[in-house]
């Protein structure tokens, strides 16, 4: 699933795309992905006639501001935006098709079928689900090391599973946080409330490095992903530990190991995270 620093490298390659077009119409072939309104026609007559003014990013979410309304845009596993012709054909698995009145299309394509699309007038977009449940945004003042302390000392969850919680913390999946606890060397299955006050403040640094690397590096691709102009991230050749099995660690030589927590597979060295 696409984390922050690859739906942010989506926005800002999108945007200069896109920007300034109107929507003439909406075509859904999967009414699945619409979430709300759920009626297909509605989303479609909602959306025609508005123009897109920019597009901004709330955590793993697509925000394209429009006249009077906010699209908002899930990529899930395998969501991919491409800018097209109208005569050109359709791609296998393309879901939605904004037409642009210059005759160019905004296409969107997902194999797996689990992304989502919602509508809400802007002045209520952030106030409304999926938006409302989410916690801070990494890179922002909201989150700081005493408000990472504070969620940590009210769980009995294991630290991986406390960053991966949206509502703690908007942006961060599998990828980052198992590179976040090895750069500040906290094994991912201890209990949250057992970190220190100067762990806390060490994983909320790495926590905030790591995302503010990988975002200038334009994110990981580590299986299908690619930004809207095909391109691939570059963070991937700078993991530490994630998709590394068995490999050696790059500041001890360890070879790296795997276990699930949280339901989710986990890399880790098991000598810099004791």
């Amino acid at each position: 699933m696409p984390e922050l620093p690859e739906v942010e490298t989506i926005r800002r390659t999108l945007l200069p795309l896109v920007a300034g077009k109107t929507i003439e119409e909406v075509r859904v072939f999967w009414p699945n992905i619409i979430r709300h309104p759920q009626d297909p026609a509605a989303f479609a007559a909602r959306l025609a006639g508005q123009t897109v003014r920019g597009i901004d990013r709330r955590g793993k979410f697509l925000k394209f501001l429009l006249d009077r309304d906010m699209l908002i845009s899930h990529l899930r596993m395998e969501g991919r935006y491409a800018v097209a012709q109208s005569d050109e054909p359709l791609e296998p698995h393309t879901h939605i098709v904004f037409r642009f009145t210059d005759g160019s299309e905004l296409r969107y394509r997902d194999v797996r079928k689990f992304g989502t699309m919602h509508v809400y007038a802007k002045e209520e977009a952030d106030c409304r689900p999926p938006l409302a449940q989410l916690g801070p945004e990494p890179l922002s003042p909201a989150f700081s090391p005493a408000v990472l302390a504070a969620k940590a000392a009210k769980t009995k969850r294991t630290v991986k599973a406390l960053l991966l919680d949206q509502t703690v913390v908007a942006g961060f999946g599998n990828i980052y946080v198992d590179e976040a606890l090895f750069r500040a060397g906290i094994l991912p299955g201890r209990p949250a409330a057992s970190l220190t006050d100067e762990e806390l403040a060490r994983l909320h640094e790495e926590m905030v490095a790591t995302i503010g690397e990988a975002v200038m590096k334009g994110g990981s691709t580590v299986r299908t992903y690619v930004n809207t102009q095909g391109e691939a991230g570059m963070f991937q050749h700078h993991l530490f530990v994630y998709g590394r099995k068995g490999e050696p660690c790059k500041r001890c030589g360890t070879p790296i190991e795997k276990m699930v927590v949280a339901g989710r597979g986990t890399h880790y060295c098991p000598r810099c995270q004791r």
